[in-house]
């Protein structure tokens, strides 16, 4: 089943987690850190791909739907530490 958050809840995710987090999740997942910072919104895609994820336009950011949740679920933790 596919989690949805609204892309500001992402965002905001993303501004909370500690200094030195994207490196840390890339290296334990073995991605480009380009990859896990497109999955918080980046838009580097020369560098990095897009895994997991689907952004759509609309109020409070957009919506944004996750068939992988594994970056996410890594992000949660580290924030919860």
């Amino acid at each position: 089943m596919a989690t949805t958050l609204t892309f500001n809840e992402l965002r905001k995710i993303k501004d909370q987690l500690p200094s030195g987090s994207i490196r840390k999740i890339a290296a334990e997942l073995d991605l480009n850190e380009e990859t896990v910072r497109n999955y918080f919104g980046g838009r580097n895609f020369d560098k990095g791909q897009c895994v997991g994820i689907h952004f759509e336009q609309g109020p409070d950011g957009g919506i944004v739907t996750f068939d992988d949740t594994t970056i996410l679920d890594l992000a949660k933790q580290m924030i919860n530490r």
